[in-house]
């Protein structure tokens, strides 16, 4: 790959389906509030009903609003969705493919590629899900259930649609549990998703890629993640709700930002 690539992290905080309207907007005022060094970048993904209001806290600030989902179409007849096309211009980001939404609802990987590819029609960045369940972990299928994901979601972008998407390595079964990917574990999946997004793409435009890790990050183990070599910050559930630890996960994002070496 191309080096001497600095990437700047990116810690983005999904609420999922938490807090009410006030209660998020005083998640908001927190998270704006915290000692943000500089080095490393911030995002919050409130539920649908929070993004106007939150977006108005947030505004000025620097932390980025982003959407937990989006749909595949601009408008339709498709109740209960909504379109990236809606997002667009108010929200910075929108997050696609959460294994959540993969295994909960039934999400197909054709689904979340097209969901990607509408998004990045519009002025959004897009981060992207993928990750094994424990029975695909234990199968040793891991890196192919990862290729295949990814496969789907970023087949046919170039090197500049690709600017705008991060990759969440989430695997299934540390999300939500308290069991957390070891650094090795996660850094051996993370390294085979940027060598799979070169083939994909091309060296250059995987070495400058932003690849995240989610699953069970805490204020403990945030710190020792981060500082692996192709891990660029965290997609925070959990922790991301309480002001005081995702304060400290953004530090340690900071504080461990990666620089890809020359190969």
């Amino acid at each position: 790959m191309s080096g001497g690539v600095r990437r700047i992290p990116l810690v983005a905080g999904n609420w999922k389906m938490n807090t009410t309207v006030p209660e998020g907007v005083e998640l908001a005022r927190s998270v704006v509030a915290l000692d943000r060094p500089p080095g490393v970048e911030v995002a919050v993904l409130p539920p649908f009903p929070h993004l106007w209001p939150v977006g108005a806290e947030l505004r000025g600030s620097g932390v980025a609003l982003g959407a937990q989902d989006c749909f595949w179409e601009d408008a339709g007849a498709y109740t209960g969705e909504v379109s990236p096309a809606a997002l667009a211009g108010w929200c910075d980001i929108v997050l696609v493919g959460h294994s959540e939404r993969r295994h909960l609802l039934g999400e197909t990987d054709e689904q979340v590629g097209r969901k990607l590819h509408r998004a990045l029609t519009h002025p959004l960045r897009v981060i992207v899900a993928v990750g094994e369940t424990l029975m695909q972990r234990d199968d040793g299928t891991t890196l192919h259930v990862c290729s295949r994901q990814l496969d789907a979601a970023l087949g046919g972008l170039d090197a500049a649609a690709l600017e705008r998407v991060v990759v969440a390595y989430e695997p299934v079964w540390a999300i939500g549990t308290g069991r957390t990917a070891t650094p090795e574990q996660a850094q051996e999946v993370c390294g085979s998703i940027r060598e799979h997004v070169a083939g994909l793409v091309s060296d250059e435009a995987a070495a400058r890629l932003i690849i995240q890790y989610g699953g069970s990050v805490t204020a403990d183990n945030a710190a020792a993640l981060f500082a692996q070599p192709d891990i660029d910050g965290g997609l925070i559930g959990g922790a991301s709700l309480k002001p005081e630890v995702f304060g400290v996960i953004v530090a340690a994002a900071a504080a461990t930002a990666n620089t890809a070496v020359e190969s």
